[in-house]
């Protein structure tokens, strides 16, 4: 049962997570509440004089030298969504984390990349940790614990909710859970180790999080550190098993980006980006731009790949209009460039 008693502020959670070693901040990935928080908490902690190093869910660990680049300042944006292949292995709307980012940048802050990469937990779902060659293995996490049945019951009812669930698949489902869990608790614990003086904050989805059962129990048995957990309490049934610390906040609405409005096909060969289709409400088709086009440029930036597109539309707004540069297979003759100042929706 909650004690209503001890409701406090975000001023007094910081005085009591100011003696952890490690701090687990969990999240809903589109809710910019959630962000807004795990922020609060890195700065309040910094604040007090606490040096931090950072564990994002977000980054997978083969991009870690773009991240420590980018937080050098060596870097820019744009680029370091490039390299890090944010919108192609996380997609989630980068704006969402953008001020935790660059809190660490401007304080030069470590940032740790926790994930494995999305070809080996791909792999996994495919074959299971048995199925994988002598290379896949060895890029693993090393003593994975299947022992908690809770952690197991848990994920079985996830599962469940999909259609065409049966046994095989099942396993193959809890290995990638195990590998996500495991793999980022190791990477996390190298970060220890790296960083002997700071504090690790870890900020991942609460799935990952709930009960101690996948991050934290896996961190805390490779390293025995002080640690607490922090969720959202909202739309959850009060358990205080599940969090050492619940916080309830108002929710907050990221603003609305412009949208081109337009389908494309990721995988077709040739300059720009093809254009495939078009949403029901689609300024690009409104414009004149038609299925078949490549998007060769949007304002000033040149389209090379879909992140170069939203990093184009990374900072627009809807109802703004942008001049957008397309390819046109001529009917007869060469190929035509053309312009189209397009309104985004």
């Amino acid at each position: 049962m909650l004690d209503l008693a001890q409701l406090s502020g975000m001023d007094r959670l910081l005085d009591r997570l100011a003696d952890r070693r490690v701090i687990f901040v969990g999240e809903s990935h589109d809710r910019y509440e959630d962000h807004l928080n795990q922020l609060a908490i890195i700065q309040g902690l910094h604040a007090r004089g606490k040096p931090l190093v950072i564990g994002m869910e977000f980054f997978q660990q083969p991009f870690q030298p773009a991240l420590d680049d980018y937080i050098a300042g060596t870097l820019d944006e744009a680029e370091f969504l490039r390299r890090t292949q944010y919108f192609d292995r996380w997609r989630y709307d980068y704006r969402l984390y953008r001020p935790i980012l660059r809190f660490a940048r401007e304080q030069r802050i470590p940032v740790i990349a926790l994930n494995l990469e999305s070809e080996l937990t791909r792999r996994v779902g495919e074959v299971g940790i048995a199925g994988l060659s002598t290379d896949e293995r060895a890029r693993i996490p090393t003593g994975i614990d299947r022992a908690d049945p809770a952690y197991r019951a848990r994920l079985e009812a996830v599962f469940k909710q999909h259609p065409g669930a049966d046994q095989r698949n099942i396993e193959h489902f809890v290995e990638v859970q195990l590998m996500w869990d495991e793999g980022m608790a190791d990477r996390a614990a190298q970060a220890l180790a790296a960083h002997p003086d700071r504090t690790l904050v870890v900020l991942a989805g609460s799935g990952h999080l709930e009960y101690g059962q996948g991050i934290p129990k896996r961190l805390l048995r490779r390293v025995d550190v002080p640690s607490a957990i922090v969720l959202n309490g909202a739309d959850r049934d009060l358990d205080p098993a599940v969090a050492d610390f619940l916080l309830f906040p108002k929710q907050v609405d990221l603003p609305a980006a412009g949208l081109l409005g337009v389908m494309l096909d990721q995988t077709a060969a040739g300059e720009g980006m093809l254009v495939q289709g078009f949403a029901e409400k689609s300024g690009a088709k409104a414009a004149g731009i038609v299925a078949g086009d490549r998007i060769l440029r949007i304002g000033t930036q040149p389209i090379a790949s879909y992140a170069d597109i939203r990093i184009a539309l990374l900072d627009s707004q809807p109802g703004q209009t942008l001049p957008v540069e397309v390819q046109r297979k001529g009917l007869v003759g060469a190929d035509e460039r053309l312009t189209f100042l397009v309104e985004l929706h």
